[in-house]
């Protein structure tokens, strides 16, 4: 686990009142609440990048496939 710092923030009284309400269900602290809305933030963002990456290596991909599959048909014409 990584090092705590501690923080001073302002947050709408609304979503105050939420993490109170989680942190009691849950029974953990209001920070802890914070934390983890925090960590799954950052889950999400890396999922969003990792997908992003993806559909950018796929096209790469496609596009050498196609490449391939031309010079496949050049050296053997009647290859399918």
């Amino acid at each position: 686990m990584s090092q705590v710092v501690k923080l001073t923030i302002s947050v709408p009284r609304d979503l105050i009142s939420f993490a109170d309400k989680v942190a009691s269900k849950d029974k953990i602290s209001r920070s802890k609440v914070i934390s983890n809305c925090l960590s799954e933030l950052a889950r999400k963002h890396k999922i969003q990048l990792m997908e992003e990456g993806y559909k950018v290596m796929a096209e790469e991909h496609r596009q050498f496939a196609a490449v391939a599959l031309a010079l496949a048909h050049e050296v053997v014409p009647d290859w399918k």
